[in-house]
């Protein structure tokens, strides 16, 4: 086992959902608005456009005129309760920049430039640093002896990389800026120092992503959003699925990762 490890996370379904179910939202808002439509109408609608919309404006607007806060409309959020295993891991000694075995958390998110402050609208302390980004464009983001305090280290997200999970390269950009996180604290990034972990809520975009890039990978079942999650596959009867050859675990929570068998030391509390 590697000494040090990069834990990364998805954002979305993984670390936060909804307050209410999209089309509910949306159908409340038609309806106060004086259009008679249901929730279902909606749900249906809102489907085929988001499918319509990221065909022809791929990546929340990215490679358009069109931006990613024109793309979107507002949402209320809300935090899985057991998000807040990271808030403990923040404060524990291996967050620390100073730590023999380091532990580092970023996110990797298909997703545009609002992420991190909706993560931090949420209460989660989120270090500005993101893909490419340098001290001159990015003042949120903090080095030195701030930033073991950091619920996330950093952030990566496909509207700034330019392309989406499963891509390999969106996981070789965390890569990159973790090596950049390093080289601002006066290290340097060794790969053989370093365990790669990632965990999501779907095969598709998140498992299979990280297994080809070369990384390790945890799902998280989440209940009802379990049909979207495994996209019709099923969690094996030992905890895990197989992703392109490789045995995936299956946790009810992200607070589970401190716990289950093969898991890594620096993730327990």
């Amino acid at each position: 086992m590697k000494r040090n490890l990069l834990l990364c996370v998805d954002a979305f379904g993984t670390l936060f959902r909804p307050r209410s179910p999209i089309a509910e939202q949306y159908g409340s808002v038609a309806r106060r608005m004086g259009v008679k439509i249901s929730d279902d109408e909606v749900a249906k609608s809102f489907k085929a456009a988001f499918k319509e919309t990221s065909k022809k404006y791929p990546n929340y607007g990215k490679k358009t005129d069109m931006g990613a806060r024109q793309w979107w409309t507002e949402d209320g959020y809300t935090l899985f309760p057991d998000v807040s295993y990271l808030q403990k891991l923040a404060l524990s000694p291996q967050r620390q920049k100073t730590a023999n075995n380091r532990l580092v958390i970023g996110m990797i998110t298909n997703s545009d430039d609002r992420v991190p402050d909706v993560l931090t609208s949420l209460g989660l302390r989120v270090n500005g640093l993101r893909y490419k980004s340098t001290t001159s464009d990015n003042k949120k983001a903090e080095t030195g002896d701030e930033q073991h305090q950091q619920d996330i280290d950093f952030c990566i997200m496909s509207y700034d990389v330019g392309v989406e999970k499963p891509s390999p390269q969106i996981f070789d950009a965390a890569v990159e800026t973790l090596a950049s996180l390093l080289a601002s604290e006066g290290n340097a990034y060794d790969e053989k120092d370093w365990g790669l972990l990632y965990v999501g809520d779907e095969v598709g975009k998140d498992a299979k992503g990280a297994v080809n890039a070369g990384w390790d990978a945890v799902l998280l079942d989440r209940g009802g959003e379990v049909d979207t999650a495994y996209e019709g596959d099923a969690a094996g009867v030992d905890g895990w699925i197989e992703v392109e050859g490789k045995k995936v675990p299956v946790l009810e929570g992200i607070g589970a990762l401190g716990e289950y068998a093969g898991g890594h030391e620096l993730l327990k509390v």
